[in-house]
């Protein structure tokens, strides 16, 4: 009877390859931890696993079964310290990686915090810039809020001042005027006043030198009238006086005492007139020796230029006119002058 022969793997040989298959499938997996590890969660280092399946082979004969074995029994004694120590790497691999994982993790969360911090920072440093930018902006709004209370505070002072000023001004004014218009009123009173007693004064003059005119020249005429009624008694002709009267009063009328009058100045004029009564000359028989007064009684007899009643006279009695009226002869004497 023969006996077939059949290969059988060692037992290093059947242990290796699942060794290599669980080696790469832990490298794959830190690999793909490490690629993650931002994304994916952190995980508890996991437990190295060897899967191993021991196939079992019919044996042809008892002397190969006890030769295989013993064959692994070595094997496997060779193999137990290498997986051992393949295991311990793998997971110090794996360690390292999740160290790597978790340090860049916690680097990450530094730069994020890092980052959170200076956002923060400047997110800080940007609300700050904003309130110190308010706050400045109030303060240059306050300050020019103040700056136009304080211009308008000084305008309205100003105006208060001005309107004060002109109330005073025209306060001041009205007191002038009043007083300029009291001024004149009491000087124009005292104009009145004073014009009123020179009219008075000037009255009285007036009044006294006609009265001393009128005296005088009735003191001239009378002594004239006398003379001339002695030569009328001699005559017979006893209408001369009136006569005479009447010449007195119009030649009184009209004469104007000089201011050169004095008293003892005697004028004698004589006139020449025509039986309708007209005054036709008038000259100085003997003078006073003032020519201002000689001259007054002649301007005082031409004044007079006609005496109307003088006709009645030519015609009723034209003899008695033609003696004593066609030239007649006048003296003044103002003897009764307050000079």
């Amino acid at each position: 009877m023969s006996t077939r022969y059949q290969y059988r793997p060692t037992a290093s040989e059947r242990y290796s390859t699942p060794l290599l298959k669980a080696a790469g499938l832990h490298l794959a997996v830190a690999i793909l931890l490490f690629a993650s590890f931002s994304s994916a969660p952190e995980f508890e280092p996991a437990k190295p696993i060897v899967q191993a399946t021991l196939v079992q082979l019919d044996s042809m004969s008892p002397a190969v079964t006890q030769t295989d074995q013993k064959i692994a029994g070595e094997a496997q004694k060779t193999a137990a310290p290498r997986h051992e120590e393949e295991a311990m790497e793998a997971q110090r691999q794996q360690q390292q990686a999740a160290e790597a994982a978790r340090a860049a993790a916690a680097e990450k969360a530094r730069q994020d915090a890092e980052a959170a911090a200076a956002a923060s920072a400047r997110q800080a440093q940007a609300e700050a810039d904003r309130k110190a930018a308010e706050a400045a902006a109030a303060a240059e709004r306050r300050k020019v809020e103040e700056a136009k209370k304080a211009a308008e505070a000084e305008a309205a002072r100003r105006a208060e001042a001005e309107r004060k000023r002109a109330e005073e001004e025209a306060r001041r004014k009205a007191q002038e005027e009043a007083r300029r218009k009291a001024e004149a009123e009491r000087r124009a009173a005292e104009a009145a006043e004073q014009r009123r007693r020179e009219q008075e004064r000037l009255a009285n003059e007036r009044k006294a030198q006609e009265e001393a005119k009128a005296r005088a020249l009735s003191e001239l005429l009378a002594s004239e009238t006398q003379y001339q009624q002695a030569q009328a008694d001699r005559s017979g002709d006893q209408v001369a006086a009136s006569y005479d009267d009447v010449i007195r009063r119009y030649v009184s009328q009209q004469w104007r005492r000089p201011p050169t009058a004095r008293n003892g100045m005697t004028v004698e004029v004589r006139l020449s007139m025509l039986p309708t009564g007209q005054i036709t000359d008038v000259v100085v028989t003997r003078s006073s020796g003032d020519a201002g007064f000689d001259q007054s009684a002649v301007q005082a007899v031409r004044n007079v230029g006609r005496i109307p009643e003088m006709q009645t006279l030519s015609r009723e009695n034209p003899a008695a006119f033609d003696r004593m009226y066609r030239q007649r002869t006048l003296r003044f004497k103002p003897e009764d002058l307050a000079f």
